[in-house]
């Protein structure tokens, strides 16, 4: 059955100061009706283990699906003296994402630095593997998403992060459809056959379970012809949502969709009615 998990990413924008923390964010989130909460820890991993065990005993408790979207500093064609950082801060949030009871742990890829795309992929590959197989090794039970990225000089088509899909183990994409409308810089990907070959593409290289496991950030977005410039609400904006979610609908998809708009519950909330109440 086609079904969806609605929450933002990161604490919802209306979390009181106390309780506060991850730990208020996700009684928020349950307070909203929102099912589903990517943990925010885009400037670093700074959380014990015993935080980690509240973190997740509060979300299990009010059931609310959880993902990490791990540091914005984690680029896999860095240069051979940076990536043991980039390295750390994807393992330090799938680690301690795990710990928190998270199943998913989002990272941007990082950039291609004016290098042609086919020969960055063999490089980022074999990193993201190495990862991989070492949480695997750790016994950490994570889906590490490398997200599709909204300029074009950045490491993130959606054919990088299926690449890096089929060829490590554990990996599957975070379909960020605003940055896909946005990253070509001419309106593209904004369309319900658009969306439609998009969503047969990944069946067709990761098989059906991609699309009943789907890990989708959504948003409106303002772009030029470099790409994203900059989020936006989603009735701000001119992304087709309703022919996204007649598509998701129609290739029988399922799995989580999380709203990083700047009225991020709001929208997340907004979403969550429209998928329910569409014809």
């Amino acid at each position: 059955m086609t079904k969806f998990l609605f929450g933002t990413v990161g604490a919802p924008i209306s979390t009181p100061a106390k309780p506060g923390g991850s730990q208020g964010a996700i009684l928020r989130t349950a307070e909203l009706g929102l099912k589903a909460m990517e943990l925010g820890w885009v400037q670093s991993v700074r959380v014990t283990e015993a935080t980690c065990q509240i973190i997740k005993q509060t979300a299990e408790t009010h059931q609310i699906a959880l993902s990490v979207h791990a540091p914005y500093f984690i680029n896999l064609n860095a240069s051979a003296d940076e990536w043991p950082k980039s390295k750390k801060r994807l393992m330090d949030a799938a680690i301690y994402g795990a710990l928190a009871g998270a199943t998913d742990i989002v990272f941007h890829p990082g950039s291609y630095f004016g290098q042609d795309p086919e020969s960055v992929l063999p490089t980022a590959i074999k990193r993201l593997k190495d990862c991989s197989d070492e949480l695997v090794k750790m016994g950490v039970r994570v889906t590490l998403r490398p997200e599709t990225m909204g300029k074009a000089s950045l490491l993130g088509s959606l054919e990088d992060t299926i690449a890096l899909s089929e060829n490590v183990p554990g990996v599957a994409p975070c379909v960020d459809f605003a940055h896909l409308h946005a990253r070509a810089g001419n309106g593209e990907i904004n369309s319900y056959p658009e969306f439609i070959k998009l969503l047969d593409l990944i069946a067709g290289r990761l098989g059906q379970t991609a699309l009943n496991q789907l890990h989708v950030h959504l948003s409106g977005i303002e772009y030029t012809s470099k790409g994203e410039k900059q989020h936006l609400s989603m009735r701000e904006s001119d992304f087709d949502i309703l022919g996204l979610f007649r598509a998701l609908k129609d290739r029988n998809c399922s799995g989580r969709i999380l709203c990083e708009s700047p009225i991020m519950e709001e929208d997340a909330l907004y979403f969550m009615d429209l998928w329910e109440n569409q014809k």
